[in-house]
């Protein structure tokens, strides 16, 4: 099992919320309205760790070593939603998010592939990594850049623990685990080619509800995200390659083969994917009396 390990080497580095944020360092002429306004849609979006674990607690219900696992990933990411909650209650109290719109981001994902999942989350922390450490950049105020920074900590130790069950998925599943990851890999790095930004919170996840069926789309602003991104921190080309660059690099340690590219990556998918249905092409012939 994996979560005794994880639950362990992430337990040796939690922060304290009290003694661990520099809350005496606030300086309230270096806030602005705007950068408020976008810790309370961060400290919603971050709400929405509540039904990603409702979702993989149901599609994972055959895997207790992940499902365990999940206890201290909707741990540390509820902490992210409070931790911003407490810097608005300090600072900004007039902003602190209502239930009312933290409830509005739960509601129920449709089952997908346990695999893709998988995937997905991993390249979604390693895209909110990269955001935060950017937002810890725009921002001017001492306190809330030391809480993106602190953030940015976390969700890179969150792709690691989601990498270390993506390495048990290839032993157990072989090219069915190396085809789903591939798959979601090519989508993951290839955000430029998208009018929209590429993470889980912005992704169509109940058909019946579509169009509210992302957590982006729930938000107070359904439209905050992009403009967070493209105008106050300026997630520009050059940091969309860092994301790219560590998807490729995480596949290529993951596959023990070169990925210089999405193209070369989106080669291999369509490779491994070949094998899997010529697998199962094999099992399905009749077998000779």
């Amino acid at each position: 099992m994996l979560y005794p390990e994880l639950f362990r080497q992430l337990e040796a580095v939690r922060w304290n919320m009290e003694s661990d944020i520099p809350w005496d360092r606030f300086d309230a002429s270096r806030l602005t309205e705007e950068q408020a306004q976008t810790i309370k849609m961060n400290a919603i979006t971050e709400w929405a760790a509540l039904p990603a674990t409702e979702m993989f607690l149901r599609d994972n219900r055959e895997d207790s070593d992940f499902s365990a696992f999940m206890s201290v990933w909707f741990f540390e990411e509820q902490k992210h939603s409070l931790v911003l909650m407490e810097y608005l209650r300090r600072f900004r109290p007039d902003l602190v998010p209502t239930e009312e719109e933290l409830h509005a981001v739960r509601f129920e994902f449709d089952p997908a592939p346990a695999l893709e999942t998988l995937m997905l989350h991993f390249c979604g922390e390693i895209r909110l990594n990269h955001w935060y450490r950017r937002a810890a950049e725009w921002h001017s105020e001492p306190v809330i850049k030391a809480i993106y920074e602190t953030l940015a900590r976390d969700e890179a130790r969150h792709g690691g623990a989601y990498l270390r069950y993506m390495k048990r998925a290839l032993h157990k599943f072989g090219d069915e685990a190396r085809a789903a990851f591939a798959k979601i890999g090519v989508l993951m790095a290839s955000a430029r080619r998208t009018a929209q930004a590429l993470h889980p919170t912005n992704l169509h996840v109940n058909v019946k509800l579509f169009p509210r069926d992302t957590i982006q789309s729930r938000m107070p602003d359904p439209q905050w995200l992009e403009a967070w991104l493209d105008r106050q921190i300026q997630f520009d080309a050059v940091w969309e390659g860092k994301v790219v660059e560590r998807i490729l690099h995480n596949m290529s340690l993951l596959m023990e083969r070169s990925f210089a590219s999405v193209q070369e990556l989106n080669r291999y998918r369509k490779e491994v994917t070949a094998a899997v249905a010529a697998q199962a092409a094999l099992a399905a012939q009749p077998r000779p009396a």
